[in-house]
C-alpha cells in the first residue's frame, strides 16, 4: 500500500480553510467540513451506526495543527475538539469526495431538523384559562 504524503499544508486563518496539496492536486477544506467529518470516536463512534451528527459548527475555526509523525496531523478547533487524527489518506479522501460528503451532511442536517420539528409539534401542550369570577 502506497501512502500519499501532502506536498503542502497551509491554514488560511481568516477564511477558516485548510489548504492541502498532493502533488498537482490542491484541496481547500473548510474548518466546518473538517470538523463535522473528524475521524475521532466522538464523531465516528466506535463502529458502524454509532456516528454522531455534528451540528452548529458553521463558526468553528482551526486554532492549531500538530504533526503526528510522518503520517497525519491533529487539528485543534475553537470549540475545544482536538481528538481527530487526520491521516494523509483521510485528508486526500476528504478532498476528493468533498462535494458528495458535503451534500450528504447537509441532507442529514435537514432530516434532523425535520425530525426535531415533528417532535416539537407533537409535544403535549396544556393550557389553563383563568376566568375572572366577577
Amino acid at each position: 500500500m502506497t501512502t500519499v504524503t501532502p506536498s503542502k499544508i497551509k491554514l488560511h486563518r481568516k477564511s477558516c480553510v485548510l489548504e492541502v496539496e498532493f502533488g498537482e492536486q490542491s484541496y481547500h477544506l473548510k474548518a466546518e467540513y473538517l470538523r463535522v467529518y473528524s475521524p475521532s470516536a466522538e464523531v465516528k463512534g466506535h463502529g458502524p451506526g454509532e456516528e454522531v451528527l455534528q451540528l452548529n459548527k458553521v463558526n468553528v475555526a482551526i486554532t492549531g495543527i500538530e504533526p503526528l509523525g510522518n503520517y497525519a496531523i491533529k487539528l485543534i478547533y475553537s470549540d475545544g475538539h482536538d481528538s481527530g487524527i487526520y491521516s494523509w489518506g483521510y485528508l486526500k479522501e476528504l478532498g476528493e469526495n468533498y462535494e458528495a460528503n458535503w451534500a450528504d451532511y447537509l441532507e442529514r442536517v435537514e432530516k434532523h431538523k425535520a425530525e426535531q420539528a415533528e417532535v416539537e409539534a407533537t409535544k403535549d401542550v396544556s393550557a389553563v384559562k383563568w376566568v375572572n369570577p366577577n
